[in-house]
């Protein structure tokens, strides 16, 4: 069955449609992993209004698979907030974080929140850290070159808890649990990660072991502050006030939940999808294309595969009347690969200039973390094309199942040090 084949696409709240389920369930992490989502998403846009899923008899939500309308969503704050939640697992449930951490609170409040923590994740704070963080990346990759198979995506999840605990300074034997626990969050439909008892019992095991790990820590760290962005968050002032050890612990977690979505996968997606081509030979031969490089690594991978916004009031977008109350769900993948902003979008270009892809988001929650996450990428791949060559697939890729982060799980290879 084809989009336009559904009966539901042209219905929602505003014009009483029935619960209907058939079609495609854009919710399944299964789409993702298994299924062909680029194929639904290029039929999506093809259509001149939004396309309305019903998730079951009380909750739906809109799609948004266009550059322009995703821009607009994402920008106003005022029409279309975050704070009753930003991820479909929600829908339909308030967020009970919301007006509390960053990602679940629109400005003023968001904004005064964030100056701090924008100020410690400068380019050129994270600048003062960049030797330090290509001795990690160093570190991580030194397996690859040993003539035994490598599984790149596991070394690439681990990347970003490597780089956030050192800048965090959390202790390095809890690196590996916290990138579990983190993964646990983000796909918990992924048997791999699962914890008897299914999905539910996943993310409430994660999200006790996360909140509690951080409430331990900050009441330590409350003797022995530093200059870490630990201590940076529990000494940020905003309405004459010091934030509660609740609010502190909640933007540990979205901290980490967002350098652990963001960092890993799109070097992850170009070693599963490109490294038997030429892609990585030319990407060598060129170190001046890094950041291009990278970049539509980025927007490749879409890492990020979805945020979600509520209306607050009624409004029209793409043709549509959108309801207040109704839920808005901007898909990153589909707008990072919409044909009238990036030419030839299914082909992958590391030469790609101009390249404005949405994997960072766009507006008041651009993502905070954006120059770690460049910077981390930038000596990824510097480190890994210029220090290894002959990569060669070891084994079959595994996708993430997650409708959430859009990733690899295994990508086993092999490859040579350059001499």
């Amino acid at each position: 069955m084809t989009v336009t084949e559904v009966p539901s696409v042209t219905g929602g709240p505003a014009s009483g449609c029935p619960f209907r389920p058939a079609g495609p369930d854009l919710v399944d992490p299964r789409l993702y992993s298994h299924g062909d989502a680029p194929r639904l998403w290029r039929e999506l846009r093809a259509l001149d209004h939004l396309h309305w899923q019903q998730v079951d008899a009380d909750r739906g939500f809109w799609s948004v698979v266009h550059y322009r309308e995703a821009d607009e969503v994402l920008r106003d704050t005022d029409t279309y907030t975050s704070e009753r939640g930003t991820l479909l697992d929600l829908l339909g449930t308030d967020d009970p974080a919301g007006g509390q951490q960053l990602a679940v609170t629109d400005p003023p409040l968001h904004t005064a929140r964030q100056a701090r923590l924008k100020r410690a994740l400068t380019s050129k704070a994270v600048g003062r850290q960049r030797e330090q963080i290509r001795s990690l990346v160093v570190e991580l990759l030194e397996p690859l070159g040993d003539g035994g198979v490598f599984d790149f995506a596991t070394a690439m999840m681990a990347m970003p808890m490597w780089v956030t605990g050192t800048m965090m300074a959390l202790p390095r034997t809890d690196w590996e649990w916290l990138t579990r626990v983190t993964t646990m969050c983000i796909a918990a439909d992924d048997p791999e990660f699962q914890e008897p008892g299914g999905r539910a019992a996943t993310l409430s095991t994660a999200h006790l072991e996360l909140f509690g790990y951080f409430q331990d820590l900050i009441r330590h760290r409350s003797e022995n502050l530093g200059q870490d962005l630990l201590s940076a968050l529990m000494s940020t002032r905003f309405e004459g006030r010091l934030m509660s050890p609740g609010e502190v612990v909640s933007n540990c977690y979205s901290l980490l939940l967002g350098a652990n979505v963001t960092t890993p996968h799109a070097p992850t997606f170009v070693m599963a999808e490109f490294v038997d081509s030429d892609v990585l030979t030319d990407w060598a031969a060129h170190p001046e294309l890094n950041e291009s490089g990278y970049a539509e690594a980025l927007r490749w991978a879409s890492p990020v595969n979805h945020v979600m916004r509520y209306a607050t009031r009624d409004t029209v977008l793409h043709g549509t009347p959108v309801a207040a109350g109704d839920a808005v769900v901007v898909w990153l993948g589909a707008v990072n690969r919409d044909e009238r902003v990036f030419a030839d979008p299914e082909r992958f270009d590391i030469r790609r200039r101009p390249n404005k892809h949405l994997s960072f988001g766009i507006g008041p929650h651009y993502c905070v973390g954006h120059s770690v996450a460049r910077a981390s990428l930038g000596l990824l791949f510097e480190e890994l094309l210029s220090r290894y060559q002959d990569f060669s697939a070891a084994g079959r890729p595994e996708r993430l199942i997650s409708n959430f982060a859009s990733g690899y799980k295994h990508v086993p290879i092999t490859a040579r040090h350059r001499r």
